[in-house]
């Protein structure tokens, strides 16, 4: 133990200069670049990493003097993962001693699928404990502060159960939930069906939005897909109402008229060929591999049947009779 002490003091001294510098680098607050400094720690992440990711979230002292001194420490291996929120007037001893004990106070938040980036907000405003610094923000500022200038932000975050400290911000959860998505799209971009007539990662997640919104039996995901991948194919319109009712925006009452499906928007796939400009909700994993794995199917066209199923048809004949049965009540 008293060689562990030595090694310690010999670290710190190494780092600050001298040993009156070091003793005063263990004993005062590390200074911060903001009032509070967050940090999500990953199992399995390394010392060196840990100091890292505190320097680069805003703890202004080397990251190597950081590294060493919890190398030394001895307790390293001991920390613990999690997300964790620091104040001022925290000491290097301190801020490992709260990473030991683990002491992140954890809350909950649950994005879901199908969401709107608007609904997605209003439930981070609502979470608990979790401070709203993107209240006076527009979507365009949010998503340039995560590093996506000009892209819009509808669809960009993966709807799931996020946890984080008390006194975590909001776009901690962002940021997450966004880099969580584009993780999942990847993955499925790379494992994408070869006959797929998507073009572009971005218009793998316009549709993987439009089958989140028109699939209400998991067993009809890879289904519906197919047939908006098979009229994407032949460059026939999607006609999909909830790309409409998404155009309509807060004009939309709840009831989709005839006027609406014939007024042309950017999103009205039924004047409009191909896919709408942006996703139109937050789709799941599911949707997202469905989008780029569709069915093999020959159908171009489905109805609902009421009980969240629906009935596929290769031709119109057969659709006609279909929706006659489900929908006309005939």
């Amino acid at each position: 133990m008293r060689l562990l002490r030595w090694l310690v003091l010999l670290v710190v001294l190494a780092a600050a200069g001298s040993a009156a510098a070091a003793w005063w680098w263990l004993q005062r607050p590390l200074p911060l670049a903001a009032d509070a400094v967050e940090v999500s720690i990953a199992p399995g992440t390394s010392p060196r990493t840990v100091a890292e990711k505190w320097v680069q979230a805003g703890v202004q002292t080397p990251s190597e003097a950081l590294w060493l001194y919890f190398r030394f420490s001895g307790k390293a291996p001991q920390m613990r993962a999690g997300n964790y929120s620091i104040e001022r007037g925290i000491t290097p001893p301190q801020l490992l001693e709260r990473m030991l004990k683990g002491e992140s106070v954890m809350e909950v938040v649950r994005i879901t699928e199908g969401w709107t980036f608007k609904q997605m907000r209003e439930a981070l405003a609502q979470a608990p404990a979790l401070k709203a610094t993107t209240k006076d923000m527009s979507d365009e500022q949010i998503m340039a502060a995560l590093g996506l200038p000009n892209v819009p932000a509808e669809g960009r975050f993966f709807p799931d159960t996020y946890h984080y400290s008390r006194g975590a911000t909001d776009m901690t959860v962002l940021r997450a939930a966004q880099q969580m998505l584009q993780k999942r799209l990847d993955a499925a971009w790379a494992e994408r069906a070869q006959d797929v007539p998507l073009k572009s990662i971005d218009e793998a997640l316009i549709l993987a939005s439009i089958v989140e919104k028109e699939t209400g039996l998991e067993a009809d995901r890879t289904k519906v897909s197919g047939v908006f991948n098979n009229r994407l194919r032949i460059g026939m319109p999607l006609q999909t109402d909830p790309t409409v009712i998404y155009g309509l925006g807060a004009s939309f009452d709840g009831n989709l008229r005839k006027k609406d499906l014939q007024t042309d928007t950017p999103y009205n796939t039924y004047t409009r060929k191909g896919l709408p400009p942006t996703p139109i909700a937050l789709p799941g994993g599911n949707s997202i591999k469905a989008a780029l794995q569709p069915a093999q199917t020959k159908a171009l066209y489905f109805v609902a049947r009421g009980d969240g199923s629906s009935v596929f048809s290769e031709n119109l004949a057969d659709h006609n009779r279909a929706v006659n049965q489900f929908q006309r009540g005939k």
